[in-house]
């Protein structure tokens, strides 16, 4: 899939400039990039056509899903190490540790845990907030041991073009709306977030049709 990006306290310049770092952004781009049109419509078309399901969302998800761990990264990563809280409120999508080499006050190297959390965001506009702070809290130091303790924060999520031809809720937090909460939100994203919108599919659309009161999608090819 094709994508833009918005970076929030300088996430691209560390992602491009700290050589722990662009390895794994370089895992992130073609994880995206891996998920094609024509593996997209395919997998949508395979699993959900003639179901109720109207959108894309499931299948990016799914082969999301799919290149990150084939990349090594720990899907449905619990934020936390203890165990109460296990649930589902307290994880990310995706995380991947990393070790970066620090100098300490006598300029002697030591490695330093960190790493990237990813949330891929096709929920309600009202979640934004939460999914801007979860890659927050797994990276901020607290009272509660992290299960990675991450360093930068990626967000994924629907540009206005995906939404309109993925079949998307008109209800979903877009591409846009994440860049517009990160001023007011300034003060508390304390850490690198990179906002990642995807964009619109060239090659098909999804149709929508409402039958009683549920609505199913299929693939329809553009000229």
């Amino acid at each position: 899939m094709e994508f833009r990006y918005h970076s929030h306290r300088h996430a691209l310049e560390i992602l491009e400039g700290v050589e722990e770092y662009s390895h794994l952004w370089s895992e992130i781009q073609t994880a995206i990039k891996n998920v094609t049109e024509d593996r997209l419509a395919d997998h949508f078309r395979s699993h959900y056509e003639g179901q109720p399901t109207k959108s894309l969302s499931r299948s990016i998800n799914s082969l999301l899903k799919d290149e990150f761990t084939d990349l090594g990264w720990t899907a449905e990563s619990y934020i936390f190490g203890e165990s109460e809280y296990g649930e589902h409120t307290w994880r990310l999508d995706f995380a991947k540790r990393v070790d970066l080499t620090d100098l300490d006050v006598n300029n002697s190297s030591k490695s330093v845990e960190s790493g990237i959390s990813i949330e891929v965001a096709f929920n309600h506009g009202g979640s934004i907030a939460w999914n801007l702070l979860k890659p927050v809290i797994a990276s901020e130091i607290n009272h509660v041991p992290k299960r990675i303790q991450t360093g930068l924060g990626i967000v994924i999520c629907a540009t206005d073009g995906l939404k309109q031809a993925g079949g998307f809720d008109s209800a979903i937090g877009t591409y846009d709306q994440f860049i517009s909460n990160l001023k007011p939100l300034r003060n508390i994203l304390t850490v690198p977030v990179l906002i990642i919108g995807l964009e619109a599919p060239r090659t098909f659309r999804m149709f929508v049709e409402k039958r009683g009161n549920q609505n199913f999608g299929s693939i329809v090819n553009l000229k």
